[in-house]
């Protein structure tokens, strides 16, 4: 694989991230696949042109030397990182205030998952409303592993988390 020089290459090094960035504002990640497709295709084509690939070529390899997170994980990958926020109180009131640790859950104070750092998943009528982040954000974080959801600094734990998310999309073991 060849890598285009200089100025391509650093600037959509950093340009894809943050066009991604904007359009997964809304951190959902029960997005149908054919809503996600786009986002995906604007990924694809930044790695196509920074290592001169075509069209038919395979991408995956490109986005393992890049250490790229296709879309879905990078929506995975923000809603991990606000729920450490609201898990070490270092996020607003207005986003730890839609989410409720097991810990503070008024049944549960003797059960063993008091213990844990998981999150209430709350009761949802519709399919649509798992998209919102009370549910979507306490799904991704109970997903994760206790050891990286007790990782105290902040650095450590998005590197660790983009670890994880990198090998389960790729299978590539660590």
């Amino acid at each position: 694989m060849q890598t285009c020089p200089g100025f391509f290459s650093k600037s959509l090094l950093e340009s894809p991230g943050n066009l991604l960035e904007i359009c997964s504002v809304k951190f959902v990640d029960t997005l149908p696949q054919h809503t996600l497709e786009p986002l995906q295709k604007v990924q694809n084509s930044a790695a196509r042109l920074i290592f001169n690939l075509s069209h038919h070529d395979h991408i995956t390899p490109c986005f393992i030397q890049l250490h790229w997170l296709p879309v879905r994980a990078r929506i995975q990958y923000k809603l991990c990182s606000l729920m450490y926020g609201v898990h070490n109180n270092r996020c607003p009131w207005y986003i730890s205030d839609v989410v409720q640790s097991t810990k503070t859950a008024s049944m549960r104070g003797r059960l063993r998952s008091a213990e844990t750092t998981d999150y209430i998943l709350p009761r949802l009528r519709t399919k649509f409303a798992e998209r919102g982040f009370s549910y979507a954000g306490p799904a991704a974080w109970n997903r994760l592993p206790e050891s990286i959801r007790r990782t105290s600094s902040q650095a450590a734990f998005k590197r660790q988390l983009k670890s994880f998310l990198f090998s389960d999309v790729f299978n590539i073991v660590a």
